[in-house]
Formats: C-alpha cells, sequence, structure tokens
C-alpha cells in the first residue's frame, strides 16, 4: 500500500462487508512491509470516546493527538445494534504530519459474531498515523447506539514470541476545539456516568447459551471525562457459543486441485488473542460469498499480511469476535491467506453472512471495489480457491443452490424473508445477495460472472497464434519438419491443466497449462491443427482449425548453373561473367542463394547474376535453391577464365605494337590496314574479344570457327581500355578459331586490340 495519498473524491458504498468511500485518505508508510516473520505479532489497539449530540443523532471526536496506529473503526456497546448514519473519520499521516480527506466507513458490517461484545464499523486501513478525528452524522429517526468509540489498531505490533503482553485499550475522551491536543490531558465532564444508556434496536438477540455483551454504563454524553485505562484482551477461556458441530470433521477430496494457502502464521497472527477452538458446518458448503473489505485498493501487496492481521485485532480485541469472520482473504495480487483457524479444507463456521455462516464459506479480497473490479490476478485466485472449496462437496461453480435462510433479513435488492425460507442463489454470489449491503461492491459484483466462468470452465479466450517453422503460400503455413503452434486464452493459466495440439482432429503434442507454445512434426501432407484447452474442471475448449501443409519435396534446378563471359572492363582479377541458372518447386519456390565463391541471395524468378572471376584461376559457384516450406537442393558450377593476348595471336598484314600500363599485359596491337587479321586458337565454352574504344576507332568483322558472324564497331564517345566489346557462349567447351579483319571504316579506320579471354 501507498500508504501515503489515497486520491480524492472516489468509490461511494454504502453498507456492510467493506463499504467504502475513499475521499482522500494520507497516512504514513506503514513500515511493516515484507515477508512475514515466523513469531506471531499482536498489533495493539487504544480508543477514544466519541461525543455525542444532546439529541442522540450525532458524534465526534475531535481532532486530536494519537499514538501511531494505521487501521481505525469505530465501535459501540451491543453488537445487536445498528448505526444508521453516516461515519466519517480522517488522519494525520507520520512524517508529513498532512491530514488526509474525510473517510467514509461502513456503517453496518452485519451481526457478526452471535456472542461478540461489541458492534462496529468496518476498519479501514490508513497507514501510519499519529493522529486523528471522526464524524457521526445519524438519522433524525433513530438515535446513535450507546458508547461510541475510535479504535485505532497500531499494525505490526511487538512479537509474542511466546510472551505476550496485553492488547490494551486506551480510553481517550473527545475534545471539541477542532484542533490537536495531547491525549494526556482530561477534560471535565458535567453529566452523570451513572445515567442508563437508551434503548437500542434489538434485530438479533444472543440465542441461549451465548454471553450476553456486558452492558457500558457509559451514556452518550457531550463531553465524557476522558482518562487513561488498559483493559485486557478476550479470556482465554470464553464460554463457547453454540455451533454447528464441535468434532472435527474429515476433509474431503475436491473435484479440483487446491490453490497455495498462505497459512495464518503467514501474517502472524497471535492466536493467543482467539483461543476459542472453532466450529464446523453440521453437513456441506453448499455456496461461496464473495465479500470485498472496504478497505483501500493503494496499498502493497506485501503490507497484506499487516492489514489482515490488523483487520484480526479489530475483530477480535475490538469487537470481542471469537476469530477473524472472513474464511479466506486475497490480496490484489491473488495470494490467498487463510482467515478463521479450523483447517483450510474443513467446513469452518465463519462469521461473514449473516443468517448463512452454517451453509456457505467466506472470501473476502482486501480493497474496495465499486468503480473497478479487482485485478484479474485476485479473481483468478478467487476463482480456484471458490473452485476448490465447492469442489470437495460436489457443487458446479456455475450452478445455482438453496440456501436455508437462519434469520430473518432483506438484501441489498429489497427481497426480504424469515427464517426457514429457501432461497435459490448462485453457488458464487455477493454477500448482498444475502443482505442490505454493496458488498462486494457494484464492479467485483458485476464480475462475479467472469469469476464462476473462470472457475467452472471452460477456458474462454482460446485463440491459435502463429505457427513458427513453417512458410506461408497465400494464407496457407507449409512446413517441412517440425513446428511450432502458439495460442492465447483469457483464462489465466493458474485454472488451466492442460492444452493438447490436435492434428487432424488427434492429439499429437501435449503441454502443462501454463504453456502458450508445442512444438511436433507432422507427416507429409495437408493436415488441420487446432489447440484443445483443458480446464481444472476437465471441461475443454477447442480453437477454430488452421489448414498447414507439410511437403518434403526439394525444388529442383530445371536449368544447372552455368558461366559465359559477358561484356565489361577486363582486368586480370576481375573477368566480367554471367551465371546462369533456373529453379522450380512443386510449391512454391523462395529464393535461391549463392553460397561460394560470395553469398547472395536471389529472388525465386531471378535466374542469372553479373559476377567477375579471377583470371588464370578455377572458380567453383555454388548455388542453393530454398522453397517456401524450407526444403533446400544444391547444385555448382566451375569455370577458368583465361586471357589470350595479342601476341598470342596469327597476323595477317600491318600490325603496329603500342605500350601503355592501360593494356592488358602494358601492350596492344593496332592496323589500320584493310583485310589486315588476328586470329587466336583456344579450347573452352565462351570467349570475349577485348579491344580499346574512343571515337576514332574504326570497325573489324568477326569470325568464328571460319564463319563471320558479326561486325563489331568499336567506335565510343568516351576513351574505353580492355573492354570485352563482344562475346559468344556454347553449351559445352570444344576447341574454336576467332579471327578479326580490319575494315579500315572511312574516316576512322584504326582498331587496337588486347586480344581476347575465354572461358574452359
Amino acid at each position: 500500500m501507498r500508504a501515503r495519498w489515497w486520491g480524492t473524491g472516489a468509490a461511494v458504498a454504502a453498507a456492510v462487508c467493506g463499504t467504502l468511500v475513499v475521499q482522500g485518505v494520507s497516512g504514513g508508510d506503514s513500515g511493516h512491509a515484507g515477508k512475514a516473520a515466523a513469531a506471531p505479532v499482536r498489533d495493539g489497539v487504544r480508543s477514544a470516546a466519541l461525543a455525542v449530540r444532546g439529541d442522540g443523532t450525532g458524534a465526534t471526536l475531535a481532532r486530536r493527538d494519537a499514538k501511531p496506529f494505521s487501521m481505525i473503526g469505530v465501535s459501540w456497546e451491543k453488537p445487536s445494534a445498528r448505526l444508521a448514519g453516516k461515519v466519517e473519520v480522517r488522519s494525520r499521516a507520520v512524517g508529513s504530519g498532512k491530514w488526509s480527506n474525510w473517510l467514509l466507513l461502513d456503517s453496518d458490517r452485519g451481526a457478526g459474531e452471535q456472542n461478540a461484545s461489541r458492534g462496529g464499523t468496518e476498519p479501514a486501513w490508513v497507514g501510519l498515523s499519529d493522529g486523528v478525528e471522526a464524524r457521526i452524522d445519524g438519522r433524525a429517526t433513530a438515535k446513535l447506539p450507546a458508547g461510541l468509540r475510535l479504535d485505532m489498531i497500531t499494525a505490526g505490533g511487538k512479537s509474542t514470541g511466546g510472551d505476550a503482553e496485553p492488547a490494551a485499550y486506551v480510553a481517550d475522551g473527545p475534545d471539541d476545539t477542532g484542533e490537536p491536543v495531547a491525549t494526556e490531558t482530561p477534560e471535565p465532564t458535567d453529566v452523570p456516568t451513572t445515567e442508563p444508556a437508551p434503548p437500542e434496536e434489538t434485530t438479533a438477540e444472543p440465542s441461549a447459551g451465548e454471553s450476553s455483551p456486558e452492558q457500558s454504563t457509559e451514556p452518550p454524553v457531550e463531553s465524557p471525562s476522558e482518562s487513561e485505562s488498559e483493559s485486557a484482551p478476550p479470556s482465554a477461556s470464553p464460554s463457547p457459543s453454540p455451533s454447528p458441530s464441535t468434532s472435527v470433521p474429515t476433509a474431503p477430496r475436491s473435484t479440483v486441485p487446491r490453490p497455495p494457502i498462505t497459512p495464518r502464521s503467514g501474517w502472524k497472527a497471535d492466536e493467543s488473542i482467539s483461543p476459542e477452538a472453532p466450529t464446523y458446518i453440521d453437513g456441506k458448503i453448499k455456496a461461496v460469498v464473495v465479500h470485498h473489505t472496504a478497505s483501500t485498493n493503494d496499498y502493497s501487496c506485501a503490507e497484506a499480511p499487516s492489514i489482515i492481521n490488523a483487520v484480526y485485532t479489530y475483530d477480535v480485541t475490538g469487537l470481542g469476535w471469537k476469530d477473524l469472520g472472513y474464511n479466506f482473504v486475497v490480496d490484489k495480487c491473488g495470494t490467498i491467506y487463510e482467515g478463521r483457524k479450523g483447517g483450510v479444507d474443513l467446513p469452518v463456521v465463519g462469521a461473514h453472512a449473516y443468517g448463512f455462516n452454517s451453509q456457505t464459506t467466506g472470501i473476502a479480497v482486501l480493497g474496495t471495489y465499486v468503480d473497478s473490479p479487482p485485478p484479474m490476478a485476485a479473481m483468478a485466485s478467487v476463482a480456484r480457491l471458490a473452485a476448490w472449496k465447492l469442489g470437495q462437496y460436489g457443487v458446479q461453480p456455475d450452478a445455482t443452490v438453496t440456501l436455508t435462510t437462519a434469520l430473518s433479513g432483506q438484501n441489498l435488492a429489497g427481497r426480504t424473508w424469515e427464517p426457514g425460507e429457501e432461497m435459490t442463489l448462485p453457488a458464487i454470489h455477493g454477500h448482498r445477495d444475502g443482505y442490505n449491503t454493496v458488498c462486494p461492491g457494484d464492479a467485483f459484483y458485476a464480475a462475479l460472472g467472469t469469476v464462476r466462468t473462470l472457475a467452472a470452465g471452460p477456458v474462454t479466450g482460446l485463440t491459435l497464434g502463429t505457427v513458427t517453422g513453417t512458410g506461408t503460400v497465400g494464407t496457407t503455413p507449409y512446413t517441412n519438419g517440425p513446428l511450432t503452434v502458439s495460442w492465447s486464452t483469457t483464462t489465466p493459466a493458474s485454472l488451466i491443466s492442460s492444452f493438447q495440439v490436435l492434428v487432424d482432429g488427434k492429439a499429437a503434442a501435449t503441454v502443462a497449462g501454463s504453456a502458450s507454445s508445442a512444438k511436433l512434426t507432422l507427416a507429409a501432407g495437408t493436415h488441420k491443427v487446432q489447440v484443445k484447452a483443458v480446464h481444472q474442471s476437465g471441461r475443454t475448449a477447442t480453437s477454430a482449425t488452421r489448414t498447414v501443409v507439410a511437403d518434403t519435396t526439394a525444388p529442383t534446378f530445371t536449368t544447372k548453373p552455368n558461366l559465359s563471359l559477358r561484356t565489361g572492363t577486363v582486368n586480370t582479377t576481375a573477368v566480367p561473367l554471367t551465371l546462369g541458372w533456373k529453379a522450380a518447386d512443386n510449391v512454391s519456390l523462395k529464393e535461391t542463394r549463392l553460397t561460394a565463391p560470395l553469398a547472395r541471395t536471389y529472388g525465386p524468378t531471378v535466374t542469372s547474376a553479373a559476377q567477375t572471376a579471377k583470371s588464370g584461376a578455377a572458380t567453383a559457384w555454388s548455388l542453393r535453391a530454398y522453397d517456401t516450406p524450407g526444403n533446400s537442393a544444391s547444385a555448382s558450377v566451375s569455370g577458368t577464365p583465361v586471357i589470350l593476348q595479342e601476341t598470342s595471336a596469327t597476323k595477317s598484314g600491318a600490325w603496329t605494337t603500342k605500350s601503355s600500363t592501360s593494356y592488358l599485359g602494358g601492350r596492344s596491337l593496332s592496323s589500320s590496314a584493310k583485310n589486315a587479321s588476328l586470329t587466336w586458337t583456344f579450347t573452352g565454352r565462351s570467349v570475349a574479344w577485348v579491344v580499346s574504344r574512343a571515337s576514332a576507332s574504326g570497325q573489324a568483322d568477326i569470325y568464328v570457327d571460319g564463319t563471320k558472324v558479326t561486325t563489331a564497331d568499336l567506335k565510343s564517345s568516351t576513351t574505353a581500355y580492355r573492354s570485352a566489346l563482344w562475346t559468344k557462349t556454347w553449351s559445352t567447351s570444344a576447341k574454336h578459331t576467332l579471327k578479326i579483319v580490319v575494315r579500315a571504316t572511312s574516316g576512322r579506320p584504326a582498331v587496337t586490340t588486347d586480344g581476347i579471354v575465354y572461358l574452359k
């Protein structure tokens, strides 16, 4: 809990089980957050009497200093009395000294324990505070109950360590100045303290054998005397109240797993203040009643044990209850705590549902849920706990049950009943269904349908997600081996037993309920894949199907990789080449990758790529084709570019040697004589003629194996050296001749050549 600020304005609730209006409360940090110690802790309780107006319809406690406390509540003498009115308190934060806004307390918790010593409001957690003020605005038609006082609980008190000190009450009288005053300063009273208290409403008298609470002799006065005194906690040997059963029953097995439950030692319960033995339902638990505690939502989950201990102290030491009223308490992080003692797996009679305690178990969530429901973590834990307890007695969480009323009453909807009537209610229902209270808050009550669904199943929101390890053709996933199927749900994993991946309707993989994916391998062919979720109840839900094709057929090279010379600038380290191929697949070709002598990736429609290779050295070119499912096939080709310079040719006619570093080998041959020729003989599968080009360059006829194939024009607007001007490629390697004949073109007769390049 962030005890320093609750915010202004907010949720207004108006009845029992934690009906709280947060109008803005500030309090200091509690200083007690963290892991529970092994030794129990007894929280201290101090009280201050409220001054009642002369007409008995209002009361106040003037703003005053107080010893540090963290929780407050207002109580009165007669537990059967009802306080009809608005009870508000505010506190001052330790450290900052800031006063909170007014906090509205629930003025009607129900009858509670029949042998309780006092009645009281719901307590409110305010954080570490050292100042307090209270006011009660009652109804004109009903006087306030006698003995009104403000109880202040110091959460996280001393560890008893087996030598517990009494949890004393210190009665501090009110001050009417409106300013903080020292509590040690008594004020005189003008009203005798022997005047009997006015009669109170008696809606629920103690039954035979129950001890009636001792009547206070304090009258409702305007300015009661302020004196400090200490009173001991309830006796260690109280008279036991009548109970449905005092014998300890056998814990029945449940149809669903038990959730993790923190025992009472986890919130440091001091068992010495509630020594009375628990009582048990003589029969079975028929329903779960859901509550909120009407406390702040602005607490840290590490503070939850301290809050529960403070409520326990208030209920037992402040109101004289035998124990905490709720059977279980859940914090907003979803941690479940044991409440009333007696065994979490036994049908312990609680004090949480007036007239229905002997047929139900009570689960309270720390906080106020009028405007918004609890976090999903808390609701999931309520669902798990409710399902487990109901499962012990064969009750479905989404069923309706019949409860027999033990007392007359009325619920929030206005329905009334007399003892012995039968009421049909959901197996998981809100406190307001059986009592006139807004508990568990409007938002939480509206979300109880979700809690029932979480508890009963099946899993909701099951959606098949991605299928990885595949490629997609259109919208259909394809795979060639292992794949991963993922999914999601709106039901928390804590309520799910397992998932199954179904292939063509049969389970192919089973994983835990905490998983969100599974791996599997499909046989070749087209399959329908879906996911089945198994709720802890055994109910199942199945996702929509998705078609997945398993294909293991590799692509093929319909045209094997091949090399050919291409036009471009020739260097001894980089001869221009074209690498060609053609790949195909029975499903969908994805890409072709060049893996050696360098790495490149080409799209499915690409069938060639420009490359270069070092002359005089063999180079292997390796390709691998991939299809969409991931199958692949490889192929390769090797080639050696060879430069034959002009000096290797057979000359005819007049040729002049030129020298320049721009020429291959530093030299070239040039001729302007008509019909001058050069002839090269080579064995290879591709050839290129290499020339120098300029604007005055002429033309030459090209003959291959004695046949003229073309006339090449060397003219170029820019000067170029070592230019592969013309190329020819064959399907296989063979011996060939290449002859060039100078045409002596008018005005630009000269032809200059560096030789040829062939590929072997």
